[in-house]
């Protein structure tokens, strides 16, 4: 008995096309060092759960400052010993992982004065952990892919001059510098807003917690979307990104259980092109959880 097979019309398979483009499957970004106890660079790495790592701290930077990177219990940059770094990050690139710093923090002491001191650390950054050459590379030799923007302290003006003057050593033929963010949800970000709106970055995870106004809060998804909806129509980042603490105790308040984040809340963020995958604060979290391994099919 035969079977009769019709050839769908142009517009159908377009639209099919659309559709999948749309609802593709996004990455998790993760944070990494900030906890002696949430194992090394190429464990992360090799559990296969994350499409982006964050190095996390550059804590102190700007206004003629000495920068000093912190990465808790891993390693002790005063004596160098961070350089061991160096082969875990390349390890973590090898397996298509794109791997930043983080700068700033919610401790530590870091500002930009003016566009000039903007210059002077963009240039720092290129020359210790980018493309460039310096004798006192805190990482070792390895490139990171870019520089993660976690500003929640200090002054709130000429984040965008930084920005732009990372990206000109992008455009000078040289390796992309990849530029990211984690701004507040309440929205604009007050140290980040002008800086986001230049459109120069590529991956803004928004922290979706600790902020009541624009969080899950007792069963109630409501201001959560809003304000999502409000970052991908108003940012002009290349992908946006919902970024949740990883376990309970990993915030002060924004958790969200994993079956609800799978069955209520990611089956209506992805609708948005723009929609990148999820952010988690922080590897030592998930680990304590397993929150990543939970999502990471419907991510």
């Amino acid at each position: 008995m035969g079977t009769k097979f019709q050839v769908a019309p142009l517009y159908v398979c377009l639209a099919t096309l659309t559709l999948v483009r749309i609802i593709e499957a996004g990455g998790i970004a993760i944070y990494w060092g900030q906890n002696g106890f949430e194992g090394t660079l190429n464990q992360t790495c090799d559990t296969g759960r994350y499409s982006y790592v964050n190095i996390a701290f550059l804590i102190k930077f700007g206004n003629g400052q000495t920068p000093e990177i912190n990465l808790a219990g891993h390693c002790n940059p005063a004596t160098n010993g961070c350089i061991i770094l160096a082969s875990e990050i390349k390890h973590c690139q090898e397996l298509g992982i794109k791997v930043m710093l983080s700068i700033g923090g919610g401790v530590g002491n870091y500002s930009i004065a003016s566009r000039k001191d903007a210059k002077r650390v963009a240039r720092y950054l290129w020359s210790n952990f980018l493309g460039g050459h310096s004798s006192s590379r805190p990482l070792g030799d390895a490139v990171l892919d870019g520089i993660d923007f976690d500003i929640e302290l200090g002054s709130t003006q000429h984040w965008e001059d930084l920005a732009r003057y990372l990206l000109g050593y992008s455009k000078r033929g040289r390796r992309k510098v990849y530029l990211t963010a984690a701004p507040q949800c309440p929205f604009p970000d007050r140290f980040l807003g002008t800086a986001l709106n230049t459109g120069l970055f590529d991956y803004v995870w928004v922290q979706f917690y600790n902020n009541a106004p624009c969080q899950y809060s007792s069963g109630n998804a409501t201001n959560l979307i809003n304000s999502w909806n409000r970052w991908i129509t108003s940012v002009k980042a290349r992908k946006i990104f919902l970024g949740l603490p990883a376990a309970p105790d990993a915030a002060g308040s924004g958790y969200i259980p994993p079956d609800v984040l799978t069955s209520e809340i990611l089956p209506v963020i992805k609708r948005s092109p723009k929609y990148g995958g999820v952010m988690l604060w922080s590897k030592f979290y998930d680990d304590e959880s397993g929150y990543s391994s939970s999502i990471k099919p419907s991510v």
